[in-house]
């Protein structure tokens, strides 16, 4: 595998953007709002990720429309009101020398569900707040969750003019990069995937017709951010299905056709997933257990990838750029459990560490005097 000159801590510049290393905090949802608004819960957490020195700070999923949330508690981006309160919150990850990152979000058939920590899951009936959840087909994702109704033309494209509504908000609200979710068993990996794409006509059978929807998405939301700032999609690249059974579900060669069009589109990166489309996948869950797909993706589709998954200690992650796995890591947990993971991992590879002015003399003095960055700066 040849080594390449970039590492870790090398800046990415993709369009007018330079992001300054290769770490970006992985989407990961809260629950935690009210209709869909931004309150002192993200603005910390999401705030102190930006000061632990996170290259790019992205959202949990924000919901395009009411209808497209997991949860009641999910954040949303389907009307003004969002903006103002992300608005800050931007600002703020700029200001500390991150890139504000929004990811938007449907959920489809696994939609008007009750809040993970509840005492089981299940469907929220409407009687209690929810509501009719859409997919492709009228196939739900498991007992416990919903019917949904299938999508017609209307449907189809009420969540086109959702998504770009969405990714007009966010670019007005000072975010520089959005990311298309078609990963883990939400809208638009359920149009990719034959376990949950069932339809008879042009948008189902054939892997050219279970791609023209997604398609369609990509392009429209691509149109309406920025043409000078990046856009990703994050994309489940494997359903982890036996392959012996009949319907083995999207397959990695699927994922890698997909890219192709997708890079044709206008995407910067496909953020490379797994799973999550149906309960019987078999997923063997180990350090570094995805990076294969994100180096398959970037050598075969020729577009650049970011990895994820299981990525923990500082040198596995600057190794993945090192051997041109991947373009960029994106950290869940693992910045969950550190919030300052970037910053001690540039101690550990022995890069400069730039700690905030107010944090230096607790850093062991190995620190490099944080100075406001010029790379957030559109050209």
């Amino acid at each position: 595998m040849a080594v390449n000159p970039d590492h870790l801590f090398s800046p990415l510049t993709q369009r007018s953007i330079t992001f300054p290393n290769r770490i970006a905090m992985s989407p990961m949802c809260q629950y935690s709002y009210v209709d869909g608004i931004s309150n002192d819960w993200q603005f910390v957490h999401l705030g102190s990720r930006a000061v632990g020195g996170a290259g790019v700070v992205f959202t949990e999923a924000a919901a395009v429309s009411p209808e497209g949330r997991i949860t009641r508690g999910d954040l949303g981006i389907w009307s003004d009101a969002h903006a103002a309160p992300l608005a800050r919150l931007a600002a703020f990850i700029k200001e500390h020398g991150s890139v504000p990152a929004m990811q938007l979000a449907h959920a489809g058939r696994k939609a008007s569900m009750a809040l993970p920590w509840a005492a089981s899951v299940r469907e929220i009936p409407e009687s209690e707040g929810g509501w009719q959840t859409v997919a492709p087909s009228s196939v739900r994702f498991a007992d416990a969750y919903p019917t949904p109704s299938a999508l017609d033309r209307a449907g189809m494209d009420k969540v086109i003019v959702d998504f770009v509504a969405a990714a007009r908000r966010a670019a007005e609200a000072g975010f520089l990069l959005v990311e298309i979710h078609a990963a883990h068993g939400y809208l638009l990996h359920e149009f990719l995937s034959p376990l949950s794409n069932q339809r008879s006509d042009e948008y189902g059978g054939t892997f050219e017709n279970r791609v023209r929807f997604p398609l369609e998405v990509v392009r429209a939301v691509r149109e309406a951010f920025p043409s000078d700032l990046p856009v990703w999609t994050r994309l489940s690249v494997t359903d982890w299905m036996d392959a012996s059974i009949t319907n083995p579900g999207l397959s990695v060669d699927d994922s890698v056709r997909f890219a192709r069009l997708m890079k044709d589109e206008g995407i910067d990166l496909v953020d490379c997933s797994s799973g999550g489309n149906d309960p019987r996948q078999q997923i063997p869950v180990g350090a570094g257990y995805q990076v294969a797909f994100a180096e398959r993706i970037r050598r075969e589709a020729g577009i650049s990838t970011g990895a994820v998954g299981m990525i923990t200690a500082p040198e596995q992650a600057d190794q993945i750029i090192r051997t041109g796995q991947a373009d960029v890591v994106l950290l869940a947990r693992e910045l969950l459990r550190n919030p300052y993971w970037p910053l001690h991992a540039a101690d550990a590879l022995h890069k400069p560490a730039s700690w905030p002015v107010q944090y230096e003399r607790a850093a062991k003095g190995k620190v490099q005097r944080r100075e406001p960055l010029p790379l957030l700066t559109r050209k």
